[in-house]
């Protein structure tokens, strides 16, 4: 048992490791009719969630402005991956909601930008086509590699959950053998 416990604390720190590794995160949105949007955009954490600050001019603002869900995306580079196939990645389903500029939340949040990304952050600020939103995840899903899936579900996305119940399964052949 402490084994497994072992594992899942070592996870959770390369988990942890890989998402503050880096500024921008993939963003997955919903248009007004239905069809994914992908795109991404700068972040920043405070609290357990994601911040975004993004301008109405573009996609992924209007389709978080009519629909309150989305996916982030963390993945590791190319370059850095052992096999393009198996490069690490953390997604969560997230509930999104904007922060109104008039909240002490707002100017919290757009410190923290300001500190991360420059002077640019207070000319965007006073632009009113720029929102902020709040990312909440609400379940994830990270994958270390082949056969390294582990679940964060909604009741303790502090906690890791390993996939292993749903494991790979063979193809048949033509014969018929596995």
């Amino acid at each position: 048992m402490n084994a497994q416990i072992d594992e899942l604390e070592n996870v959770q720190i390369e988990l942890t490791a890989l998402r503050r590794s880096f500024s921008t995160l993939q963003l997955a949105t919903v248009n007004p009719l239905g069809e994914p949007d992908a795109s991404y955009a700068a972040y920043v954490e405070h609290d357990g969630n994601y911040y975004v600050f993004i301008s109405e001019l573009a996609s992924h603002t209007c389709n978080l402005l009519h629909n309150r869900r989305a996916s982030v995306l963390f993945i590791e580079n190319e370059a850095e991956a052992d096999h393009l196939l198996a490069r690490k990645r953390l997604s969560y389903q997230c509930a999104a909601e904007r922060v109104e500029r008039n909240r002490d939340e707002f100017d919290q949040v757009l410190e923290q930008f300001a500190f991360r990304f420059g002077n640019l952050i207070d000319t965007l600020r006073g632009l009113r086509d720029f929102h902020l939103f709040r990312l909440t995840p609400v379940r994830g899903l990270y994958v270390a590699g082949f056969a390294k899936a582990y679940a964060m579900d909604a009741d303790d996305l502090g906690r890791l959950r390993h996939l292993r119940d749903r494991g790979h399964q063979r193809v048949a052949d033509d014969t018929g053998a596995n």
